[in-house]
């Protein structure tokens, strides 16, 4: 049975990451509409995919252990960028964000003594360090594209075969 305090932080992080999936479902409607973004935006579909399969298992989490999960109320995300590298640093910025929630809840639950939802949270902790590094090297290479058209032209074309090529994990 979880504890009050676990099911509450349980129920936020089903929150951030229903948040996340509508954020990255923003960039990607977004990057649909910019011209030649196609691989940013499979990208970006693929992410809020993933994100909801993420806010998925935790709800099954919750309810498998005697708690109650919520569908959380959510607000509207971020709908318009000043460019693909402000996407791109919306996505660390958010992914980063999603590592500290993760980090809170795993130190919850190491103070409220519950080791099986420790055990749980183990799978989002390995998670966010692939997340994190995804988002990160997708930052850089952005950083060294600039304003080149041709570099961006390349990004785009590469970036559904980075998650591959670098080992991506599945849900």
């Amino acid at each position: 049975m979880l504890s009050k305090p676990i099911q509450d932080a349980l129920n936020k992080q089903v929150q951030m990451e229903a948040e996340s999936s509508q954020a990255y479902l923003a960039m990607a409607s977004w990057s649909e509409i910019q011209p030649g973004l196609q691989g940013v935006t499979d990208f970006f579909y693929q992410q809020s995919d993933e994100e909801r399969s993420h806010m998925l298992k935790l709800i099954r989490f919750i309810n498998e252990r005697g708690g109650f999960a919520l569908t959380p109320a959510l607000e509207q995300p971020i709908v318009t960028f000043k460019s693909i590298k402000n996407v791109f640093d919306e996505f660390l910025k958010h992914e980063l964000k999603v590592s500290s929630s993760i980090n809170e809840l795993v130190h919850l639950s190491l103070t409220e003594k519950d080791y099986a939802t420790h055990n749980f949270l183990q799978w989002y902790v390995n998670e966010q360090m692939e997340e994190e590094r995804v988002a990160r090297t997708l930052t850089d290479k952005l950083q060294l594209v600039g304003d080149d058209k041709g570099g961006l032209y390349l990004f785009d074309r590469d970036i559904m075969n980075f998650r591959g090529a670098e080992g991506k994990k599945s849900q």
